[in-house]
Parts: C-alpha cells; structure tokens; sequence
C-alpha cells in the first residue's frame, strides 16, 4: 500500500510530543503558569511502524537568570533534568521550535501537510502549556500544532472503554496490558513509554482518525434571549483591564475552544465595562481546564475565573432586538463602538469620519453597516455601532480614537457581538413605574456603600472633591501616582448623588495615617489632567467618623434602643440590626437610586434598594433620621433667632419711650443707622402683661418645641402712635456644605448689632 493511499486513511507519520514544564505535573501541569523546560520528539513511520527519527530540547526559562532554583522538586525526582543542564544547555522555546522544522525538513518529512499528526498525553500539553506561553511571549506556532490525537482517547477507544478515560500514562500501559519502559535513553521515562503504546496501537491495526483541534481565532455569533446554554460551558472571569476586546479575552483562554460569539463583556451601571465577562466554552472539558488558569494574568494583573451559569451567560449576551439581529448578521469581522456622538449625528457623517485622513477604512454596508444607540423615546444617546468587513480594518479605524465629528471628540473601543446585544437591552428596555421621589432635604447627598459607613476616628482615609464626572477608578489611581501603592484592598470608592450620577467626590482607605496625611499634602490643589479637560483637585485627610457624617448629613447617626457596641451599620452588624424607634414620617415610597461601587481590582453588581432588604431599610432609616435631625436644628436656630429679634425690636422700643423720641422719618439718623443707643432699660415693663402664650408647634422628631412669648403692642402699654420698630435684617442660611463641614467645627453665629445691646445667655444654650 503506498503513501498516497494511507493519506485518505490516516496519518503516514505520527510524533509522539512530551512536554514538562518547570512546576506541577501530571493532572494540574500548567495550572501555575510555570514555563516550558522540555519538548521531545519521537517520529513514528506508520507504515513501517518505526522510529525515525528523535529529538529531545532542554528549554531555558526567562527566569533562569533570575532564580538560582529552575526545576520543581516534583520534576527533578521523575527525571534526569538538572538545574545546572537547564541553564547550560537549554535554548530559547522559539529557538527550538524551528530546530524541530529544520530537523523534520532533513528527514524528508512535511510536518505541514496532512500525513503528520501531532500525538500527547492527553489535551494539557498543548492546551494548557504551549499555547498559553507561545501567547505570552508572541510566538506563532506553526500549523501543525493546532491539530493532535488525545492518546488517552484513543486508548479508550481502542478499548472501548469511552467512559472512563485513563488518566496517566502508567493507565495507559495498564488498559494494554504493556510493560513499562525499564531503560531510560529520554530524559523522561514517559516518553518512551508513550513511543511504545502508539507502536502497539499500529501493530493492532488501530488507525488515528478522531483529531482534536484547536481554535485559532474567535468567530462571531449571535445569542438570543430564548436559547439554551449549557451551565457546564460558562465561565465568569473578573479583573480584566477595562479596555480588553473579545479578541484579549480569548487570548487568555488560548488553546481552549470557545463557542460561538462565546465573550461576553459585562458592562457597569454607566455602560462602561466593569472588568469583568462571561465566556462560554464548546464542552465542559474546556470550560474545567479554564478554571485552572485562576489568577493567571494577563500583563501585571491577576485574572479570577469562576464557575458561572447559562442565565448569567443570557442576562448579558442574549439578545430581544430584531434591530441588533438584522445588524450582527451582516457577517462582519470586526465591530467597533463609537461614543460621545453629537446627538444630531447622522450616517453619512460617520461614514464620512472614517473615510476620512490617512487610516482611511470603509464601513461594511455603507449606512446599514451603522447602528445608533437611541433611547425608547427615540432620542440619541451618542452612541452607535460600526461594522467593518476585514480584520485588517480595525487598527485603521480604532487608530481615529479621540477625533473630532464636528466639536466633539470620538470614544472608538472594540465591540462584540455580546455588547451589541447588552446595550441595546438596555436602551429599550420599557421603565418600570417609578413613583415620585420625595424632595430632598439635603440636596444631593451623597451615597457610599453599606460597609463604609463606619465610626472610625483614625484618620487613615483621604477626601478628595472636584474629581470630573467622567473620571473612574484608574483616572484616580494615575492623579496619585506613586501614593497608589498605599491604598488598600479595594479602597477606592466613588461617591454618587442621590439620582445615580457621579458627584465628583470619592473616599480612599489608605493603608495608615501617615500615608494618609502624606498624600494628602503632596496632591492637595494639583491638577488631574483628564482628555482636554484640566481640573484641580481638593485632597482632605479625613477619618471613618468624618465620612459618616457626611454620609448622615453632619449629624452621627441615632443608635436603636438596643444598642450593640459596633456603630449602626458597622459591617458586621447589618444583618441583625435591631427595629429603629418610630417617627411621624411615614417612610418612603422605594427609593430609585442606584449605591455604586468601583473598587481597585473587582466592581460587583449593585441592586437597587429595596424596603424588603433589612439592611439597605436601615441604612435609608438611618438617611432618614438624619434628615429630620437636621431639620429639627434649623427649626431651633429659626426660634433662637426670632427670640433675639423680638428681643432687640423691645429694646428699640422702650429706648424710643425713655428719650420720648417722635416718629422716625426716613431721613432721620436712626432710621439710617442699624445702630442704637440703648439707655438703661426698664425691667418692670417685661414683667407686667399684657403677654400671649402661644400653643407649642411640634418638632419633626415629635419633641415640643419650646414655649415662646410673642409681645402685644410691641411690648409698650398702650402702643405708641407713629413709632416705626427698627426691625434689623436677620439672615438665616445652612447649605449642606455649612451643616456638614468636617474640616472645621459647627459655627455659632448670632446677630449682634453695634452699640451695647444686651444678649441674654439662656437665647444661645450651646455657647
């Protein structure tokens, strides 16, 4: 039988790969993202069933110049590898891998056509160690490896015991009833005992059919709201860089087959991407091998990769639009995502934007190949959709990054199918009925996460005010700069006003008080460069105290009867808060703001707060009761200033009885000056009648207000014909910057008009 005719059956030549790195073996190899140390070849004649040919590559680490230590303990004790070999004679995986064609090329065999077939122990060797590290370091691997034979599948076919794979190759040998290898000419045993399975399956007749393949690009696929998903395919990874594409994420999962349009990038409250994403895998084979990459990075950062669900998977690539499915099904190689769009923007414009300077591209379909993103009223919300045919488009087109349409300047990221669908959801979806909110009587107060309200009075946190809205967590950590690396565990928290939108404010929890104060000194008043935009920013040194205050409206929050030592909404408390005395304020409708997060390295959903959450009730109560604390100081500020008013508008009056002054003309001096010359008062007048006791007005907390007495006749027996009261301006005004200042104590101020007027110290109990 001739070469050509094996070539329609099976392989004219198989090569047996072994493959070791640096750390674990067996089971969990490359699961600790340790480097290659050893190829080896074995090239098998099918047709002869013969070895011809043989080639074994010590490989030398990146970090061999770095750490005395190479091999693990493990390695070291299976195999005749040394530290000392590794370094002397080991090359660069690069290096070898096109040793191995040269090599291939003098033996007069293809490695690249159809007749060769790669053959592993099982799918770690390639899967989970070659890829990945050829990813990393930007090697593209020949053709050949994208295709292999599992020799533990086809054992268990040849077997026929599919359902139980072996799980070593000492199985393998066990299933085949081989013994194992007892001289060892390879650096690894293991490797010659695979040589002698794969010469026992062809001495059988056995003929490697069923290939394994690895994907090498991530095709587009469109996911509806109605499909079925497979909870045992998704995945969850969290961390990533908030610029990673589809194309990234895939990268880091190189060598595993990911589904169809199987990326899905979760998008914050705002619409930004929050560093996390579903991925859906072809099999549960896959999807297991992907959870063993859990915090393997993708450049400095640590990925987290969990277990997830298919309604997860849904929730955020599945699709309702039938907009968005005639859009995703143009077949397009590359969407991008336009935003910040004048509102006005047409087709032809973007059309005309991207056709435009020396990057010029074109857009898949002319206008159809466009796609805004418009509100369920109709109106734009700037953003849109582009396709672009060719793979080769997209550098051309994202390189347009910050130009301008008109005045504005143009956001460009990549997009994918699975974001397409996710904010278009959002942008169509009906609203719920939302019940008015009650106005605020603290305007825009601010909201912080349940566990940050604390009473802590070390001052290990940072303020810092007039951040631009637009500006996220990174934006912060590169005003800080060198500062960044003293802030703590997900210690960065923004700050959003009471209708969900960014206040311009965050909190940062430093890692002691001197980082704190330090910062806080060196980038007090510098600027935060952001786009265009060029914006001093304010830096407080602040403590968990100073942030609750803010939080409750200047006031510390009420404790419940049944006090516990922790403060009321301490992070360990919020599950068992006890019952908070009753007021005469019904509460709320629920409430339609939204308490955001963005933390340093993980962002988690955020749902909206509800009356049926015990601890999200208290912390509203708790909102609440600070309101009405505030209101009942300003009702008691009005009364103390209405007392010194009457109180002064009598002493007018009876100085204008001593001295038996006529009228005030509007030209007279007195009239003129706020000033007066009080002479010595008459105390029998305030005791004597007539008085009128008004009946006390309730105070928001329920308590009686105190009992004030308002004269008749401007306390003059009698009245006074043509006597015209000075009545001084007395201006009263608390802003919710004046009531909560933490960086100076409450003010008090009272009216105080030149001249010797008396000020009675029972008006003014807290001086």
């Amino acid at each position: 039988m001739s070469i050509k005719g094996l070539n329609m059956i099976g392989p004219h030549h198989v090569c047996v790969l072994y493959v070791a790195t640096a750390g674990l073996q067996g089971s969990l190899m490359g699961s600790d993202e340790q480097e290659i140390v050893l190829l080896i070849y074995v090239i098998v004649d099918v047709v002869q069933n013969k070895i011809v040919g043989v080639q074994q590559y010590p490989i030398r680490p990146q970090t061999a110049d770095i750490n005395e230590n190479i091999l693990s303990e493990q390695l070291t004790s299976e195999s005749v590898l040394t530290d000392e070999l590794i370094k002397s004679t080991g090359r660069q995986l690069e290096d070898a891998l096109n040793e191995f064609d040269a090599y291939c090329s003098s033996l007069h065999v293809d490695p690249h056509s159809a007749g060769f077939r790669l053959v592993t122990d099982g799918q770690l060797p390639l899967r989970q160690c070659l890829y990945p590290e050829a990813c990393r370091k930007e090697i593209d691997l020949p053709r050949y490896y994208s295709t292999f034979h599992d020799l533990r599948k086809e054992v268990a076919r040849f077997t026929r015991k599919t359902d139980e794979l072996p799980q070593s190759v000492p199985d393998m040998l066990e299933y085949l009833q081989v013994k194992p290898e007892a001289e060892n000419e390879f650096y690894k045993r293991e490797a010659k005992d695979m040589v002698n399975i794969v010469q026992r399956l062809i001495l059988e007749g056995y003929r490697f059919e069923v290939l394994e393949t690895v994907n090498l690009t991530l095709e587009p696929g469109i996911c509806s709201k109605d499909d079925e998903i497979d909870s045992n395919c998704v995945v969850r990874a969290r961390g990533l860089p908030w610029q990673s594409s589809d194309q990234d994420i895939a990268k880091f999962f190189s060598g595993l087959n990911v589904a169809k349009g199987g990326v899905a990038l979760c998008l914050s409250p705002q619409g930004r991407r929050n560093g996390e994403a579903l991925i859906k895998f072809e099999s549960q084979e896959h999807r297991d091998m992907a959870l063993k990459r859990h915090k393997h990075h993708i450049g400095q950062r640590y990925i987290e990769v969990y277990r997830a669900s298919g309604e997860d998977f849904l929730s955020v690539a599945g699709g309702k639009s039938s907009e968005a499915q005639a859009f995703l099904s143009r077949g397009a190689a590359v969407i991008v995502r336009m935003r910040g769009l004048p509102y006005d923007c047409t087709a032809k414009q973007v059309l005309d934007f991207f056709a435009s300077g020396e990057n010029s591209c074109t857009v898949l379909d002319g206008a159809d190949g466009v796609l805004f993103v418009r509100k369920p009223d109709g109106r734009a919300t700037g953003d849109a959709f582009v396709l672009f045919a060719n793979e080769s488009d997209a550098p051309k087109a994202l390189s347009k990054h910050r130009e301008c349409i008109g005045s504005r300047y143009i956001e460009l990221f990549r997009s994918t199918t699975a974001e397409v669908q996710q904010v278009l959801n959002r942008s169509l979806e009906s609203r719920t009925y939302e019940p008015e909110p009650l106005p605020p009587l603290i305007p825009h107060m601010p909201l912080l996460p349940q566990h940050f309200i604390t009473s802590g009075t070390k001052k290990e946190c940072i303020r810092l005010r007039g951040l631009p809205y637009e500006a996220q967590v990174e934006h912060i950590l590169e005003f800080l700069g060198d500062y960044a690396k003293n802030i703590i565990f997900q210690g960065v928290h923004m700050v959003y006003n009471a209708q969900g939108q960014p206040s311009g404010e965050a909190f940062i929890q430093m890692d002691s008080e001197q980082s704190a104060c330090i910062t806080a000194q060196q980038k007090h008043h510098r600027y935060m460069i952001f786009g265009k935009k060029q914006r001093y920013i304010e830096v407080f040194q602040c403590s968990g105290e100073d942030m609750n205050l803010v939080l409750t409206g200047g006031i510390p929050a009420p404790v419940s009867p049944a006090k516990a030592t922790p403060a009321l909404l301490s992070p360990g408390m919020l599950p068992s808060i006890a019952p908070l005395p009753p007021t005469n304020i019904p509460p709320p409708p629920p409430p339609n703001t939204t308490v955001g997060q963005i933390s340093q390295n993980m962002v988690s959903n955020v749902s909206p707060l509800g009356w049926d959450n015990p601890a999200l009730f208290a912390q509203q109560q708790a909102q609440i009761i600070a309101q009405q604390n505030l209101i009942a100081r300003q009702n008691q500020a009005q009364a103390q200033n209405e007392m010194i008013l009457m109180n002064q508008i009598a002493q007018h009056n009876l100085a204008v009885l001593n001295q038996n002054v006529g009228p005030l003309s509007p030209n007279s001096s007195i009239a003129q000056n706020s000033v007066l010359k009080t002479p010595q008062m008459v105390p029998h007048l305030l005791s004597q009648p007539p008085f009128v006791m008004l009946p006390p007005r309730m105070a928001p907390l329920g308590l009686p207000r105190p009992q004030l007495a308002y004269p008749q006749h401007h306390l003059i027996p009698g009245g006074a014909q043509g006597v015209i009261p000075m009545m001084p301006h007395v201006a009263m005004k608390r802003s919710y910057g004046d009531a909560f200042n933490e960086q100076a104590a409450p003010t008090k101020r009272a009216f105080h008009a030149q001249g010797t007027l008396p000020v009675y110290q029972h008006f003014y109990p807290n001086m």
